[in-house]
């Protein structure tokens, strides 16, 4: 078999690491909001506070962790220690996480603080290796976007599940009680993480070593270097971050907007349901698409679907709410670009390391991919912090009847902010992003060539 291909254990291996993990952060990113302000009793702002100060302090620590990967050198590769490592630790912060309701008064809102940002810390530990894989898997862009449905497939079933049965689950496991059910939840959930860790780590082996050879370690002042001198990357951050904080709002608002704004709070885990599968479909589909599809158009589709989403709902507050087709086709236009665009975004950060190892002389994908990790944090952190804020501004009062007003700026924050965000994410790929068929050395002569850059890395080494 070529050192380009890879093998179906090694894709099945790897999307089954993606299962574990996103079980694991998906409650994070649907239900933490929820469990804050409805189940522990924090205050909607204070928790929107702590999710952007969390962030703050990734800004800095994610990088740092990429750096550490990129150098590490073991028997077992600079991948998968950490990845064991990051889920054993993280596993048991997710359960302390989800333990916060056993607090009260200013040690409630102290353990929230400390642990939501244990947290974010200990999760970085593992997911950052985890994508870093992808580049040193395989330097084909076939096979890499072959490899590339595994696990968001996986990880899109692990937030099917999540957001269609989740309440259910916690409801049942806790006998009526979500704060029990939550904690005995994150149970069962941390040890299907480790499970699926150690799997990974058994059986996904990388092949692709950086083609320039150095034993030179990247130091802090190389990682700003490395993020700085690569337009691609920065482009593709502001691309990106626009869209999942898109993403995040819609899915942190929905459960307000049902329960509330609609009246039924049913209907979240039926457009859970649809939406679900739709972002399983986008992800299947990606290959074919990407096959079919000039690679430059496909961003802007995936933009395009949620806009569609945000008009769906829209007409169904003026002419039929409450409309369980309107909702579910709603939920499936949103969910199917976003699978769409998790799928190429990781395939577009592999196009940026190469494009990056071009520039720079350095090959780094621990660096490039910890700003994935990063941008989905961000992600939850601002719409977290916008949702928590945008309650409080709006008049929201936790488990009462809410006023007309409140109830109008529900439905703006899930329908209207989400769109303009998309709109944005649009016009700034199109505009700025060049990669669009994969990093060719012949599309960038004219650029500076390497060994400048590399010379200037290794002065500051």
């Amino acid at each position: 078999m070529s050192s380009q291909t890879i093998s179906l254990k090694t894709k099945f291996s790897y999307g089954l690491g993606a299962l574990g993990k996103d079980f694991a952060c998906a409650p994070i990113y649907i239900f933490l909001m929820y469990y804050f302000t409805d189940v522990a009793g924090i205050s909607a702002a204070f928790v929107g506070t702590i999710f952007l100060a969390a962030r703050i302090i990734d800004a800095i620590t994610d990088p740092m962790m990429g750096m550490v990967v990129d150098n590490t050198r073991s028997r077992f590769g600079k991948f998968r220690p950490w990845i064991v490592i990051g889920t054993l630790i993280n596993a048991a912060v997710l359960i302390g996480l989800f333990s916060t309701h056993l607090f009260e008064g200013t040690a409630l809102y102290v353990y929230a603080a400390i642990a939501y940002i244990l947290w974010g810390l200990t999760y970085t530990i593992m997911d950052i290796p985890y994508w870093s894989m992808i580049p040193a898997l395989s330097s084909s862009r076939p096979e890499r976007e072959k490899l590339v449905v595994w696990p968001r497939l996986f990880a899109s079933l692990a937030w099917f599940i999540t957001g269609t049965y989740g309440l259910y689950i916690v409801t049942t496991l806790g006998d009526g009680n979500e704060g029990r059910g939550f904690q005995i939840t994150a149970m069962i959930i941390a040890v299907l993480f480790i499970v699926s860790a150690f799997i990974t780590a058994k059986n996904v082996k990388e092949h692709v070593k950086t083609s320039i050879p150095t034993t030179t370690k990247f130091t802090f002042k190389d990682v700003l270097h490395i993020i700085n001198c690569n337009d691609q990357l920065k482009t593709l951050i502001a691309t990106v971050l626009a869209f999942q904080i898109a993403n995040m709002l819609v899915g942190g608002f929905a459960i307000y907007y049902f329960t509330y704004a609609l009246g039924n709070k049913e209907l979240f885990p039926a457009y859970m349901m649809v939406a679900g599968i739709a972002e399983v479909a986008g992800v299947f589909l990606f290959p074919r698409l990407a096959n079919l599809i000039p690679r430059k158009l496909l961003w802007i589709i995936a933009c395009s679907m949620p806009i569609l989403s945000c008009v769906i709902l829209l007409g169904m507050n003026v002419f039929s709410p409450g409309n369980l087709l309107l909702i579910g086709l709603s939920g499936a236009a949103i969910k199917f670009g976003v699978g769409i665009a998790n799928a190429l975004q990781t395939v577009m950060l592999s196009d940026v390391v190469d494009y990056g190892e071009f520039k720079t002389g350095r090959r780094s994908e621990s660096i490039i991919f910890s700003i994935q990790t990063m941008l989905v944090k961000f992600a939850g952190a601002f719409g977290g912090f916008i949702v928590g804020v945008g309650l409080s501004l709006i008049g929201y009062q936790a488990n009462q009847t809410q006023t007309a007003d409140t109830l109008l700026g529900i439905q703006w924050l899930m329908i209207g902010l989400p769109a303009v965000l998309m709109l944005i994410s649009a016009i700034v790929y199109k505009r700025f992003y060049r990669l669009h068929d994969g990093f060719n050395r012949d599309d960038f002569s004219s650029s500076p060539p390497a060994v400048t850059e590399q010379k200037s890395l290794s002065t500051n080494a």
